[in-house]
């Protein structure tokens, strides 16, 4: 029998969900802190060093090439929607760099026993549909027996050499633009509970399922000096991330971060996901923020955003390219500023 009775909730099988699933940045550094750096290699244009969102080879003068991986655990329960979740993130990748995908190769390790076989094909099924229609038809893949069920992609783009978009770009004046709402890693919670709402939800695919598509197009723009993605260490862990790498200071305009309603009621009830202090803990040297929007600010965002740094007359053009892909709620969030990697939110 490809389809069993009772079969359990995709999130029960796994001890966390989505982008929430990350090793902590701190701890992250500490494992990689002494990973040798790639200055030998002349042609790798982009590597680890920054943390950035993929990595990137010059092929010729007019052809780089960019590759990623990303791949996680379930956050919601449907299978096809998990697919689907799993390849727009792991795609945003490509997109964070300036790129278009071009293929991509999935990344699947399943509990044989604990779940269908037809389970299984609708996640790879989800995975699928996002690919073909960002353009990166799945080719082949990897799986393997697993304890917990796990979906991604490795995602091959291609962009100019020179229309790169680097995290650690980020110049002061800038200001900072981003993309979709916080609050998916707690509506994840809350969907694990049982108590997220069918508006919270239909909100939360919405978002989860919505490519980053406006990136390629913002790095055809001159004023646009970086961007990066959104997901597991939560809008200040990114920020984070782009300030030290480009040895500058963010100023967050709390007022103006786009948040999902349903998520700020859900926050104030207790609902949150266990990463969001982990996040806090390995950047609150480098941030300045109020206490009862930590939670919130570093929530961590399965398919999140593009965070954007771009110079303030090309903010209109950002704003407009993001509206024309389906991204209506992108706003300015907030400056950047000279000074040492610090980030205040007021």
């Amino acid at each position: 029998m490809s389809v069993r009775e009772n079969e359990p909730r995709l999130t029960s099988l796994a001890h966390g969900g989505g982008c929430g699933c990350k090793i902590a940045p701190n701890v992250l550094r500490e494992i990689l802190g002494a990973a040798p750096v790639n200055s030998a290699y002349e042609a790798l244009m982009v590597d680890a060093a920054t943390s950035d969102d993929a990595a990137v080879y010059k092929i010729s003068d007019e052809v780089a090439l960019i590759a990623t991986t990303d791949f996680f655990m379930p956050i919601v329960d449907d299978p096809f929607e998990f697919g689907r979740i799993a390849a727009t993130n792991a795609l945003s990748d490509v997109y964070a760099m300036g790129g278009r995908p071009i293929f991509s190769l999935a990344i699947v390790g399943m509990p044989i026993g604990k779940m269908s076989t037809e389970t299984i094909r609708k996640i790879l099924d989800g995975g699928r549909a996002v690919s073909e229609a960002a353009g990166a038809p799945v080719a082949g893949g990897h799986s393997i027996d697993s304890a917990e069920p796990i979906y991604g992609l490795v995602a091959m783009g291609l962009a100019h050499p020179d229309r790169i978009l680097r995290n650690a770009n980020t110049k002061p004046g800038d200001v900072l633009i981003l993309g979709k709402p916080l609050g998916v890693g707690i509506f994840s919670a809350a969907l694990k509970r049982e108590i997220l709402s069918p508006s919270g939800y239909d909100a939360m695919i919405q978002s989860t399922t919505l490519l980053n598509r406006p990136g390629a197009d913002l790095a055809q723009i001159d004023g646009v000096h970086a961007i990066t993605d959104v997901t597991g260490f939560g809008l200040l862990g990114h920020l984070t991330e782009m300030c030290k790498g480009s040895s500058v200071a963010a100023e967050i305009d709390q007022n103006a971060v786009p948040i999902f309603d349903e998520a700020k009621t859900l926050l104030a009830d207790g609902v949150k996901t266990g990463a969001s202090g982990r996040n806090w803990e390995s950047i609150k040297d480098w941030v300045d923020a109020p206490a009862e929007l930590r939670d919130m600010l570093t929530d961590p965002q399965t398919s999140g955003g593009l965070l954007v740094s771009c110079h303030p007359d090309s903010a209109a053009e950002v704003i407009e390219t993001f509206k024309q892909h389906g991204h209506t709620q992108a706003c300015v969030i907030g400056e950047v500023r000279e000074g040492s990697p610090f980030i205040q939110v007021r």
